[in-house]
């Protein structure tokens, strides 16, 4: 196996992970440790599976059968994050309200899932380090 194949994908979680964090840090006017965690701009998983395709696509095209799997396994993840974890995250906050006067409980992380636009930042983040690891 290639290295560019296993190195590429963890420097898109590295990459969105740090892009990240100084996002969340600048909007909460402090190091948002707290706020590490599913959710928010860009998208780590966003950016780790399109990497991976990315780099299919470069390196051997996209005609390629790897190609083609990596971009399904691309949409299954990119779906998830987007529908089935903002769900799971709005019920947390039913959840939290149903049970938020019980000192003993800790509370359900409310904040799960991406929006179109952390998803599509998240892409675009997998793209240019697959290039990047391509080109470099």
């Amino acid at each position: 196996m290639d290295v560019a194949y296993a190195i590429t994908p963890f420097l898109a979680w590295l990459t969105a992970g740090t892009l990240k964090f100084i996002i969340n840090s600048c909007r909460a006017r402090r190091l948002a440790f707290s706020q590490i965690g599913y959710g928010g701009l860009p998208s780590n998983h966003s950016a780790i599976v399109s990497s991976t395709a990315a780099l299919i696509a470069f390196r051997e095209g996209m005609s390629h059968p790897a190609f083609g799997a990596a971009v399904t396994i691309a949409f299954v993840v990119i779906m998830d994050a987007n529908n089935l974890r903002r769900q799971v995250g709005k019920h947390a906050t039913v959840i939290n309200r149903l049970v938020g006067f019980d000192k003993d409980t800790d509370l359900l992380r409310e904040r799960m899932g991406h929006t179109t636009f952390e998803i599509i930042t998240g892409i675009l983040v997998g793209i240019m380090v697959a290039w990047a690891s391509f080109y470099l």
